[in-house]
């Protein structure tokens, strides 16, 4: 079994799109009006409009309700995308801060509120860790 892809379903797509095209720097392929995917080396941030959820199950999945899970992405530079995302974000949680894991982390909640971790590792171990 391979671990493919999340998708978050959105009352705005392109909004989130936007959002996420911009905090990557990856352009979003499009399936459709209501579909896109960031897809990136490992995984796949799928987005899907409000009118796809009935595909699978009427009111199985609603906008901007998650408060549980974060979305996260490994980058090169985690102080340039804070300089990219400056006032652009809808909340910033946390500013790029040191770990104690060994990964300096930026938290931020796209325009939906889903808090999305930008984090590059910094230690040897959390190099280590992730090394590509």
């Amino acid at each position: 079994m391979d671990f493919v892809s999340i998708r978050v379903i959105t009352g705005d797509l392109a909004r989130l799109v936007g959002f996420y095209e911009r905090a990557t720097g990856v352009r979003a392929d499009w399936s459709g009006e209501d579909f896109a995917e960031i897809r990136t080396g490992s995984a796949t941030l799928a987005i899907g409009s409000t009118r796809t959820v009935p595909l699978f199950a009427p009111g199985a999945a609603r906008p901007a309700g998650n408060h549980s899970v974060i979305i996260e992405f490994l980058v090169d530079d985690v102080d340039g995308v804070h300089r990219n995302l400056a006032g652009s974000v809808a909340e910033l949680v946390k500013e790029p801060t040191t770990m104690p894991w060994g990964n300096r982390s930026l938290l931020v909640r796209d325009p939906d509120g889903n808090l999305v971790n930008f984090f590059t590792p910094v230690t040897p171990a959390a190099i280590a860790k992730f090394a590509r």
